[in-house]
């Protein structure tokens, strides 16, 4: 079976949006994948480069009267959250295909999502939990529910809530909690009472993030990454991980957010995910010079008092690296 995915990105998220096509080569024998390039130079690059199993959508193909009538309105993270939708309606349409699933362009696979869809079965809709850890819980504004990892099949179930979804967003996608609503991604809360023919991903393997991986211990063998998680003992293998936060700074810094990452995590995620990143940086800074695709930022971090700094520290939350120092330990 060929299982159809759909991201999109600009050039500040190139790297990312590589890697996850190399994960995808590796782990997925069937698929293909539909990129929405959200500016030129990620669609030039992206064409020229002619990756396996990939077709790239430029804005000028994808955007329609109802998109360009809110994009003024909106920021461009904003609105990148309200075409979330209107890309996989229009890899449905345009393409004919029976199902696709939106990912975000910062996962990676650690194996074949074959397990999630075959436990997803007859189902229109497939949902990924945020599977917060305690301490970590952010549902009541971020939502049950995180639009990483989202399937419709293209029948009247998966229509349904589809269009459902990509209208709301344009009436409202802001990053701002109010009224109930967050970005695209609060709309999600009540679909399975909403609509018919929903799942919920049950597989621990997928979803995995930064603010759930409190609650797992994880172990590498031979490439293969296995996860337990430490409540039931609970064994699975890890299909995939979503770096979501992860930012580059100007002077080699990097920042993996503001939640407590183990050992193991560090050592079996982040460090080869950097180092990979690092890896395409080069290769498309040989080919276009002066060209940053890792989105490097300024490096002004948050101005705290030295007791909140200490306390970061001490607890592990305070996550900025110097990069060099980080990959070599």
């Amino acid at each position: 079976m060929t299982y159809n995915f759909c991201t999109l990105f600009d050039s500040n998220y190139l790297t990312r949006g590589l890697a996850l096509h190399g994960s995808m080569v590796k782990h997925i024998p069937d698929f293909r994948l539909f990129i929405f390039a959200f500016d030129d130079r990620s669609h030039r690059i992206l064409t020229e480069m002619n990756l396996k199993n990939t077709t790239v959508i430029s804005l000028k193909e994808f955007e329609d009267p109802q998109l360009l009538e809110v994009k003024p309105t909106r920021s461009i993270a904003e609105y990148c959250w309200t075409s979330t939708s209107s890309t996989v309606l229009y890899v449905l349409d345009r393409f004919g295909v029976d199902h696709c699933t939106y990912i975000d362009a910062d996962i990676c696979f650690y194996s074949s999502p074959e397990p999630i869809f075959t436990e997803m079965g007859d189902s229109s809709i497939l949902l990924t939990e945020h599977r917060y850890s305690p301490q970590y819980n952010k549902e009541v504004k971020s939502g049950k529910y995180c639009v990483q990892f989202v399937t419709f099949r293209n029948d009247d179930r998966g229509r349904k809530a589809l269009t459902w979804w990509r209208d709301r967003c344009l009436e409202w996608c802001y990053d701002r909690y109010e009224d109930g609503k967050f970005g695209d991604q609060l709309y999600l809360d009540d679909w399975t009472e909403r609509f018919e023919g929903v799942h919920v991903m049950q597989h621990h393997g997928g979803g995995l993030a930064a603010w759930n991986v409190q609650q797992y211990d994880f172990v590498e063998n031979s490439g293969k990454i296995s996860g337990k998680e430490l409540t039931t003992g609970q064994q699975f293998d890890v299909i995939f991980y979503h770096y979501h936060y992860l930012r580059f700074f100007k002077g080699g810094k990097i920042e993996l957010g503001r939640r407590v990452l183990g050992k193991s995590v560090l050592d079996i995620f982040y460090k080869p995910y950097i180092a990979r990143l690092d890896q395409l940086k080069k290769e498309i800074a040989a080919r276009y010079p002066g060209f940053d695709p890792n989105g490097t930022r300024e490096n002004k971090f948050r101005v705290v008092t030295p007791a909140i700094y200490i306390f970061r520290k001490l607890t592990g939350v305070y996550n900025v690296f110097d990069e060099n120092t980080f990959l070599r330990n």
